[in-house]
């Protein structure tokens, strides 16, 4: 059997229950249907089309995997190969045979496509955000579950707060996703819309981004006085802060005295920074 999560499954998912202890079908094509839990949204044609002309060439390689169900079988993994398998003109594909619930499926997928890293950054943060939805999961259960760091998470998710119309271009890959966090820091979201225009005419890296939006927001209102300029060490402590908890950090100091301003997005993420400021205790 070809290597791959057709094999490693049971490493992930101990609990599954192999199908005739891996064996590998011939199944019908039209006796699968596509996986409901698939977190990719954007299929790659010409991507899809050499790997149809492989399939011509040298058959599938890795078998699909599968689960049984009422009118056949649903797709669990390696929808790439079933969709090229049938361009190719195949009538069937191999497949693996796995007994699996609803969540796991849609975690498996989701890891078959972090494991090619397939995912654009807003599919991952939806595939993230639906897996702590369907599974009660906090971020940091999550990250564990899944091999990845807390603000690795925590920053994809937080994309999903941008306007639907800036996800968009991070799907499309017109926009990076370090150009979407640098926009997750902009105070005044009414001038959004205009710094996207400034961003798109003067094609802005991410780190000219960052330093436009920290003009704006340190830009004076009417009626109000500058605010006096952050010392070195505040500077650097925001920036450490800022890593640690994964999420914009805000320091101000008047004379001996001052304030953290720490923002969440959700209820899950406030309960994220509010487990990691009691791990010590």
């Amino acid at each position: 059997m070809a290597k791959g999560l057709g094999k490693g499954i049971n490493a992930f998912f101990p609990e599954v229950e192999a199908g005739e202890e891996d064996t590998v079908h011939q199944l019908s094509l039209k006796s699968i249907r596509p996986n409901p839990y698939q977190p990719r949204k954007h299929f790659d044609k010409q991507a899809l089309h050499e790997l149809a002309e492989s399939i011509k060439t040298h058959g599938v390689l890795q078998p699909v995997i599968v689960r049984q169900s009422i009118k056949g079988y649903d797709l669990v993994a390696g929808e790439r190969r079933f969709r090229a398998s049938r361009e190719a003109g195949l009538q069937e594909i191999p497949a693996v045979i796995k007994t699996m619930t609803d969540q796991q499926m849609m975690e498996l997928a989701l890891l078959e496509n972090l494991q090619r890293e397939d995912l654009s950054p807003i599919e991952e943060a939806s595939a993230y955000q639906k897996l702590m939805e369907e599974l009660s999961l906090t971020q940091e259960q999550l990250a564990a579950r899944l091999g990845k760091s807390r603000p690795h998470i925590a920053n994809h998710v937080r994309l999903l707060t941008l306007p639907a119309y800036i996800q968009d271009l991070i799907s499309n890959k017109k926009l990076s996703m370090g150009h979407g966090r640098a926009l997750l820091g902009l105070k005044n979201k009414n001038q959004l819309k205009s710094l996207m225009s400034k961003l798109e005419k003067e094609q802005m890296s991410v780190r000219q981004l960052e330093q436009w939006i920290q003009k704006l927001n340190q830009a004076p209102e009417r009626n109000k006085k500058k605010a006096p300029e952050k010392n070195v060490f505040l500077r650097e402590r925001e920036g450490y802060l800022r890593e640690r908890f994964g999420t914009a950090v805000h320091i101000s100091q008047k004379r001996n005295k001052g304030k953290i301003e720490i923002e969440f997005y959700s209820e899950d993420d406030l309960q994220r920074i509010l487990d990691m400021l009691h791990e010590k205790e």
